[in-house]
């Protein structure tokens, strides 16, 4: 924390006057809004609990301010009291009021609740929760703001027409007797000078400006009853704050002193909402992080933040502050201001500190209702008004409903139950996302995948004619449970038709149990009806960190012993598809390769050239033998030779990234390969492709030069070459061709 202070002050000594006044700007902001927010939660309680929650407000402004950006890991952000914390701890303070409990105790609660939800944010940030925080969907997180948002304006209705503490928003409305008109005119001002002020100034922060019209309204009022200038006993006035409870050593103290007495059992019955609060707070701070990152173009650090967060709320706790979070409104005012580091947060927490030293007296002529209409209006605020319109389209008319439902449980419920049903939602909005995409990206044809291997005319034919008995599925997504019935709908029609099922496993990104029983099962009907089903590119390691192929094999869907089998490639697949087709006839097709060895003088590319022509040719060429495995050439190399295999096997294969790779062919006896370079006539052309030899290989080497001089004296021979190159790169495209339109299609 001292090398960050350090960085903060030293390092970025020509921003701080920039910090200074974004600083001051947060605090006029931050401040009225905690004032108020203390006040909200501790009105409840009755008495003169009012103006305790009034300096409850001021400390957690304090602390949080001096705690969360030295610790924190964002710049700019201006932590203080917020509405959720407001909305949380005024309604559970409602509700402890209710079962009987003293002022005092509910007090320790509160102050309890806002020690172990720091605790937690700290162990949300060790544990590296940050960033999954972030990725709550936005209807939940909508609706749960708009709930807030509601749960706020409900409470400080009563409080803006002037009924007596404690009464309902319904006891409120339905008596019109118990209405106070000097605070629904100080109320009036204060809304209307929220509204009105941003139109006319930014240079001072309408809250203040507001609050400022509110309090002169109030004594304009105090003009005609004088009554209304005294303080004491006042209920439209926050009130004096007494000189214990202005002292800050003795507010520690007793505080310190009284959470020592608590016990476990205590700690246990206010676990729940701590975690709740937690969670709200974490999330309200990470969301105006991003909107900080995207305003700034900087990169937050979410754990870190949380720590710091942790850290702010833990110390505001126990120092008898009230909890918060980072702040929209107070962040956007620190950056427009000219807020550039963690030091104008600093500085907020500090300019807040000198306010209630300096200003305490005067916080007693604060009326209520100027408090509650600030409320009001930062309430409206977060009504998320825009998703209203998810309702008029049938694709977001579910997300409408999800934040609907929030805000109702949020309001008739409380913001606990709010958020587990968030929670809930949030799963299935995430099984509804996943279910509505098709798990099959491609589906392709057997008749639609040419051969991509030298076979004889009479295997390419046979290969031709059973194309039918094979389908390839490249399959997508996430297989799980809720997808795994449209996975067997895409399968199960090709049962009793086919004879191979290839599955494309590559771009899968999860797999469960329901999914793979699906696979077994259509493994097992394949095989009563002596079929394959047969995966291919099975991803090494998914997001999740399972191992797919040892799951498949431990799951029984792929075992050496049945009819399901696993290849790297898809290529390889085919391969084995091919020659399982050709083994059924092996008299006929052999292996489905060309001839072992070809001289020359054999290969048909030469058939109609004289033999003075054909030997012509093999003296301008060397014969050069390749062992297995190794490179005839390597893409990215120079050179403008032509290879004419004698005998074995050669696989082009195309270089992607990384490791991974496209056959492009394979060539057997007869066929010529490196055709670019060798057409090119440059010495520096670089080959596309790597050459692997399959097997032991012979190839007659041609360089261009020689070929040159051989055109002069034999052009037959030439010619020859030349139409075998065109017809290879003529079938290499319309090979490319047709894979491109399977698998567009």
């Amino acid at each position: 924390m001292h090398e960050t202070l350090r960085k903060s002050f030293l390092l970025n000594r020509p921003h701080l006057v920039g910090d200074a006044w974004g600083g001051l700007a947060a605090m006029l902001v931050a401040l009225p809004a905690a004032i108020a927010f203390g006040v909200t939660i501790f009105a409840p309680l009755g008495g003169s609990l009012a103006a305790h929650g009034a300096l409850a407000g001021i400390l957690g402004a304090t602390v949080l301010g001096l705690i969360a950006p030295a610790c924190g890991g964002t710049s700019r952000l201006i932590t203080a009291p917020c509405a959720p914390a407001a909305a949380v701890l005024a309604a559970l303070a409602v509700g402890f009021s209710q079962q009987g409990a003293p002022a005092a105790t509910i007090i320790l609660l509160l102050a309890l609740i806002g020690l172990l939800a720091g605790v937690m944010q700290i162990s949300l940030g060790v544990a590296g929760i940050g960033r999954l925080i972030r990725y709550i969907p936005y209807p939940v997180v909508s609706g749960y703001l708009s709930g807030v948002g509601l749960i706020i304006i409900g409470s400080q209705i009563p409080k803006l027409l002037g009924a007596p503490t404690g009464t309902s928003l319904l006891g409120a409305l339905g008596n019109p007797s118990l209405w106070a008109w000097q605070g629904i005119v100080v109320g009036a001002v204060v809304i209307f000078a929220m509204l009105q002020i941003p139109r006319l100034t930014q240079l001072v922060p309408a809250a203040i400006l507001a609050l400022l019209a509110g309090v002169a309204a109030y004594l304009l009022l105090g003009l005609l009853d004088p009554t209304l200038l005294d303080t004491a006993n006042n209920p439209l006035l926050i009130g004096v704050l007494t000189s214990s409870e202005a002292s800050l050593g003795d507010s520690i103290g007793r505080h310190l002193q009284a959470l020592r007495g608590l016990g476990l059992a205590v700690v246990l019955q206010v676990l729940v909402p701590a975690l709740t609060l937690a969670l709200l707070l974490s999330i309200d701070t990470l969301k105006t992080c991003v909107v900080l990152d995207a305003l700034t173009n900087t990169h937050h650090d979410s754990n870190r933040e949380l720590i710091g967060q942790g850290l702010g709320n833990t110390a505001s706790a126990l120092v008898g502050g009230i909890p918060g979070a980072g702040t929209m409104g107070a962040s956007l005012i620190n950056v427009s201001s000219g807020g550039t580091t963690r030091a104008s947060g600093l500085m907020t927490g500090g300019f807040s500190l000198a306010a209630f030293l300096l200003l305490a007296p005067l916080i007693a002529w604060i009326p209520v209702a100027a408090l509650a209409a600030i409320l009001i209006v930062i309430g409206f605020r977060m009504i998320d008004r825009h998703s209203l319109a998810f309702f008029n389209t049938p694709s977001t008319r579910v997300d409408f409903l999800v934040i609907l439902a929030v805000v109702l449980v949020a309001i008739f419920g409380n913001l606990i139950a709010a958020s587990g049903v968030g929670v809930a939602l949030a799963m299935l909005l995430f099984i509804r996302e996943q279910t509505r995409s098709s798990v099959v990206r491609n589906r392709i044809e057997g008749s639609e995948i040419l051969q991509k291997r030298a076979r004889t005319p009479a295997a390419r034919e046979k290969l031709a004619q059973e194309s039918s008995a094979m389908v390839v599925f490249e399959l997508q997504g996430s297989l799980f449970f809720g997808t795994a019935n449209q996975l067997l709908a895409a399968l199960e029609p090709e049962i009793g038709q086919r004879k191979y099922i290839i599955l494309n496993m590559r771009r899968v990104q999860s797999l469960d149990v329901t999914a793979t029983h699906v696979l077994e099962q259509i493994k097992d009907r394949l095989e009563e009806n002596n079929a394959y089903l047969v995966f291919c590119e099975i991803p090494k390691d998914l997001p999740s960190g399972l191992k797919m192929k040892r799951f498949l094999k431990e799951t029984g869907v792929v075992r050496p012993t049945n009819k399901a089998f696993a290849f790297r490639q898809l290529d390889e697949a085919l391969d084995w598809v091919e020659a399982q087709t050709l083994a059924a006839t092996p008299d006929q097709f052999g292996n489905g390769d060309a001839a072992s060895t070809l001289d020359l003088t054999a290969m048909p590319a030469f058939a109609q050239c004289s033999p003075e022509s054909i030997a012509a040719l093999e003296a301008a060429t060397t014969l050069r033998t390749i062992p297995a495995g190794k490179r005839v050439f390597k893409a990215g190399n120079p050179g403008n030779e032509l290879f004419i295999i004698r005998s074995g096997r050669i696989k082009l294969l195309l270089p992607i990234r990384k490791k991974e790779t496209y056959h492009l062919a394979t060539c057997g006896p007869g066929d010529m390969v490196g055709g670019r370079g060798f057409l090119d006539d440059n010495t520096h052309s670089a080959h596309t492709a790597d050459a692997l030899a399959l097997t032991a290989v012979e190839v007659y080497v041609l360089p261009h030069e020689r070929f040159d001089a051989l055109a002069d004296a034999h052009r037959g021979v030439a010619i020859a070459i030349l139409k075998n190159l065109g017809s290879t790169l003529a079938h290499r495209l319309r090979v490319t061709i047709t894979e491109l339109q399977a698998l567009r299609g």
